[in-house]
């Protein structure tokens, strides 16, 4: 597992930050959600967000930005938990309120629209993460060009697949998580969300044989800087070049729907990966120069080189224009 926390690489920028994802999705009840904390030790800000996808379609939301006290290892923010262990196991828990809404798309409006909440339910996650996989770091196999192109999204990226199990209860519902495909993140690094350019990022499961993580950003002249790995029966194959054949958005050039790329492994493997999108969060952001910028978080499901049966996250950045 890699070290936890990088105080000795804090930059003086006020958006430096160091986050840690997670997410899993359980197949057999249709159930999947996404966790991320994220601290700016010199904003002397915490945030998480907490997102859950339900069996009959709605989205429950759940957002924090509170003051940080102190910059360290104990990933704790409000009601959200990601609490690491020394032997590579991870405990994610949560206790809290979240508002659920019956439309995807209205879980940012609420705010503003309150009639667009459904319920507010009591909601109580937790799990215990086994990983797979040797934790795979992006930037060791990225080109000096894709380097310097992603550098607004950070300098550091790690991923590492891995299973959960455990208990979900929301209101007077419990789901017992048997052991479903997840995976967790970790980054440090300014990250830049509405100068970045546009993006995107998918964490595709097959089975515990197969999986593959393509991510890119797209410069506005096209350029792209590229990472990610092709995991294969318990091997980290770092991702060469990839290629957009295909990206499909809805007329407002921002919700997505389908995506088709060309991948080629270190091992010069070419291979071609298909997906298209579920339920759909937009999460709006806004800097102080008034540039806007829409972060999609999605489940989708996927197919590489003909095999289907593929699922996980479908994210995208996309600039307003």
């Amino acid at each position: 597992m890699e070290k936890i926390i990088h105080k000795e690489k804090l930059t003086e920028h006020p958006e430096w930050n160091e986050s840690y994802y997670f997410v899993f999705y359980d197949k057999t009840d249709k159930i999947g959600g996404m966790s991320r904390i994220g601290f700016k030790p010199n904003k002397q800000e915490a945030m998480t967000f907490f997102f859950l996808f339900l069996p009959d379609g709605s989205v429950g939301g759940y957002h924090q930005e509170i003051q940080m006290k102190e910059f360290n290892d104990k990933l704790n923010v409000k009601g959200m938990i990601h609490d690491w262990q020394s032997n590579g196991n991870w405990f994610y828990k949560f206790k809290g309120n979240m508002f659920f809404v019956q439309n995807s798309l209205d879980l940012p409006n609420i705010r503003e629209n309150p009639k667009l909440i459904r319920n507010i339910e009591k909601v109580e996650m937790d799990f215990l993460y086994t990983p797979l996989n040797n934790t795979y770091e992006y930037s060791k196999f990225m080109t000096p060009e894709s380097l310097e192109i992603g550098k607004k999204s950070g300098d550091k990226h790690w991923e590492q697949i891995g299973t959960c199990s455990g208990d979900l209860k929301i209101g007077e519902s419990l789901y017992k998580i048997d052991n479903v495909m997840s995976q967790r993140d970790h980054t440090y690094g300014v990250r830049d969300w509405t100068g970045v350019g546009d993006w995107f990022y998918y964490v595709v499961w097959f089975n515990k044989d197969l999986a593959i993580n393509p991510a890119a950003i797209i410069t506005d002249d096209g350029r792209l800087s590229t990472g990610g790995f092709l995991y294969k029966q318990g091997k980290n194959i770092p991702l060469k070049t990839i290629k957009i054949i295909n990206q499909i958005f809805e007329p407002n050039g921002i919700l997505p729907i389908s995506s088709e790329l060309e991948i080629v492994d270190i091992e010069e493997n070419k291979h071609l990966l298909k997906g298209k999108v579920d339920s759909i969060v937009p999460v709006p952001f806004k800097d102080f120069r008034g540039n806007k910028s829409v972060l999609i978080q999605s489940f989708g499901e996927f197919e590489l080189n003909g095999f289907k049966g593929g699922y996980g996250t479908f994210e995208t950045l996309r600039k307003i224009r």
